[in-house]
């Protein structure tokens, strides 16, 4: 099975292009997710990420407040590090396991922080959603609610998007309308099933 490896950085449209695709019948594994699940009261990260970093990220139902461990983090470089040296073993044995239970042409592994982690070994393509800085910074506002200042601060700890480029075995062009974007995704999934039907063969 192909697998590609889908990343773009905040605000870049990433879900977007995730859920187009996977309206076509493409098996999305979302690594984010995954995080999301792994940080829940009694599973494998909690009670880790809570030693490592306190009660204090936790909300009062005792769950972890995203939105503080977010702000811990992205203020420290090895903050950063520590929660991905919790997570990103147990992210990568989960997408693992969840690979070996699909079947299809392709499926696509959502990785915000593709290039940054070293998730790029575990799929075959690196697909880039790309899109210009001031439009990034205005999909977040519009979608988070963070202001450009946190965006960017957000930015600053992403690999830039030249380097993201520089990665890309495909891209697509995020900067236009929702019409251009719907176009741009059944193009790369009508190739991506050429591409794995080829693989097949040989």
């Amino acid at each position: 099975m192909l697998r590609i490896g889908l990343t773009g950085g905040i605000g870049s449209g990433k879900s977007t292009v995730a859920a187009l695709l996977s309206m076509r019948g493409v098996p999305v594994i979302d690594t984010d997710e995954i995080a999301r699940q792994l940080s829940q009261p009694g599973q494998a990260a909690y009670a880790e990420i809570v030693q490592a970093f306190g009660e204090d990220i936790l909300d009062t139902n005792r769950c972890i407040d995203r939105n503080r461990l977010r702000e811990r983090v992205f203020e420290s470089a090895d903050e950063r590090r520590r929660l991905e040296a919790i997570l990103h073993p147990r992210i990568r044995e989960t997408v693992q396991k969840k690979l070996t239970e699909i079947d299809a042409p392709y499926c696509v592994i959502v990785v915000p922080l593709l290039i940054e982690s070293g998730f790029i070994d575990v799929t075959d393509r690196v697909l880039v959603v790309d899109a210009v800085e001031n439009i990034q910074i205005q999909r977040t506002a519009a979608r988070s609610g963070l202001s450009e200042a946190e965006t960017r601060r957000i930015m600053s700890a992403q690999a830039s998007r030249a380097q993201r480029l520089q990665q890309a075995d495909d891209v697509i062009d995020n900067n236009a309308d929702r019409k251009h974007l719907e176009a741009e995704v059944e193009r790369l999934h009508q190739w991506y099933i050429s591409l794995a039907a080829t693989r097949k063969k040989s």
